[in-house]
């Protein structure tokens, strides 16, 4: 399992923390830095929207593949591979020189992230056998994780004011040398010797990436391009069609990648989906929120994204240091839906504040949003525990999909929402900003009842599973298939 002594475990998760703090961060940096990146390389707007969404786009298409080949190969080695080519890839992305150097070095940013971040995930319960310390690690990550997604846009704004817009990349990569020397030193986790390339189910691997790769540009690109039209109804009919190609192939093949069987058990599939309803308000919450902050109440770029930080530091306190306390005291079922309901109480206040209100307005409904996602964390753990640890790979990447493809969904079904309202008032004479304002609310009441429905989902899921309850690992035998 594992030859790292205790307190070398300790640094090795600073490592594997960090790894994943870069890769969710440049999930969101560019953002506020794109009027820069625009006027110095002459992006066009759909070379701009690539800087984007390519890195996404390849991110979420290659998790399964990254998750798989860390089973395979170990995760260990795929760690340092996917750190190795984030960190070059964003050296190349900070010295790029033109609109196609740009896109082409966050796709391979992409490759790299895609690698890196199930890896991560999957050292941890290699790192940390005994399950109180794995409860209190995953805590620690996942703070470190949700700190990443509101210090992305403020840290995009800083660089790109403050100094040139390369920075945002180029700053991965003093931190990615750390992370690799730190890692080197700490993680001794023995990795996987029979690796071969005979176990690694290229038709399944084809299969799941064709499908995300296809959702995933569909869902990105459906607004621009109208929800109706022939290239997304075609990419939307490719998704399933290869999905569809993935179940048969994992059905008939010698080493799937995923057990079917594995998506009756309670806690896997209810889990993955009680984690896509947090996505689903998360990404939904900081995107819209953060038009908001600028549309009406005046924040500058670098202004709306410091205003995230206090619910991410309440997120990560919650995460790191009491969400596995309250998990063993209550069970998962009960912590994970409250802090569930928690978050679609927090939403449904927000919806409140108005044009004439200010940030303090907001203030406690951040920091309450913040408590209900810090206790989320032990759904991790369920996931992970629900296979074995020579899956933890696949099982990882698993978890990423349904974090980044439901996240994706909350920004274009909520977006959709929202333009469709907005335009609706604005054809009927309403003022803009009163119109944006009103399809605002509106849709934050629509990601509180999305939200919500993860309440009843995780009292059923997660029923009778109290993650640090005991040292033993957890075992297909422990866990009741749904009924």
């Amino acid at each position: 399992m594992t030859d790292t002594p205790g307190s070398r475990r300790w640094t090795a998760l600073a490592a594997v923390a960090l790894a994943t703090f870069m890769t969710y961060l440049d999930n969101n940096v560019v953002n506020v830095a794109l009027p820069s990146i625009q006027r110095d390389l002459g992006l066009t707007i759909s070379g701009l929207e690539w800087v984007v969404s390519g890195y996404i786009l390849v991110f979420a298409g290659l998790l399964l593949v990254g998750g798989r080949l860390a089973d395979v190969f170990g995760s260990r080695r795929t760690f340092f591979t996917g750190l190795g080519i984030f960190t070059v890839a964003s050296l190349a992305a900070g010295l790029a020189g033109s609109q196609e150097a740009l896109i082409i070095a966050r796709a391979v940013q992409g490759v790299g992230a895609a690698l890196l971040t199930p890896a991560s995930l999957a050292l941890l319960p290699k790192l940390f056998p005994d399950r109180r310390e794995r409860a209190t690690a995953i805590g620690i990550w996942g703070g470190v994780g949700a700190l990443a997604l509101a210090v992305g846009p403020y840290t995009g704004g800083v660089l790109s004011e403050n100094a040139d817009w390369g920075w945002i990349f180029l700053i991965n990569v003093p931190f990615g040398i750390v992370t690799a020397v730190v890692a080197l030193v700490s993680i001794r986790t023995a990795d996987a010797t029979g690796g071969s390339l005979r176990r690694l189910d290229f038709g399944g691997l084809a299969a799941s990436s064709a499908a995300l790769f296809a959702l995933t540009f569909a869902l990105i690109e459906g607004e621009s391009r109208g929800w109706t039209s022939a290239v997304i109804l075609g990419t939307f009919g490719l998704a399933a069609l290869a999905a569809l190609a993935f179940l048969l192939v994992e059905a008939r093949t010698a080493h799937p990648m995923i057990d079917l069987s594995l998506f009756r058990v309670r806690v896997f599939s209810g889990g993955l989906v009680a984690m896509g309803l947090w996505s689903f308000g998360t990404f939904g919450i900081y995107f819209f929120t953060a038009l908001y902050l600028q549309n009406s109440l005046g924040f500058s770029p670098t202004e709306a994204g410091a205003a995230f930080v206090p619910m991410a530091l309440c997120m990560a306190v919650m995460a790191g240091a009491l969400s596995a306390r309250v998990a063993a005291r209550f069970g998962a079922a009960a912590t994970v839906a409250t802090g569930l309901g928690l978050m679609a109480v927090a939403i449904g206040f927000i919806s409140t504040v108005g044009a004439g209100d200010g940030y303090l307005d907001l203030l406690p409904w951040f920091l309450l949003y913040g408590i209900g996602g810090g206790l989320l964390i032990p759904l991790t753990d369920m996931v992970l525990g629900a296979l074995p640890t020579s899956r933890s790979g696949i099982a990882s990447g698993m978890f990423n999909v349904s974090r980044e493809i439901f996240g994706l969904l909350g920004i274009t079904v909520l977006g959709a929402v929202l333009n469709s309202r907005q335009s609706s008032h604005v054809e009927h004479g309403t003022a803009a900003p009163a119109a944006f304002l009103d399809a605002y609310q509106f849709t934050l009441l629509i990601a509180a009842a999305a939200t919500a429905l993860g309440v009843p989902l995780s009292l059923y899921a997660l029923r009778r599973v109290r993650p640090t309850a005991s040292s033993a690992p957890v075992t297909e035998e422990t866990l009741e298939p749904v009924s």
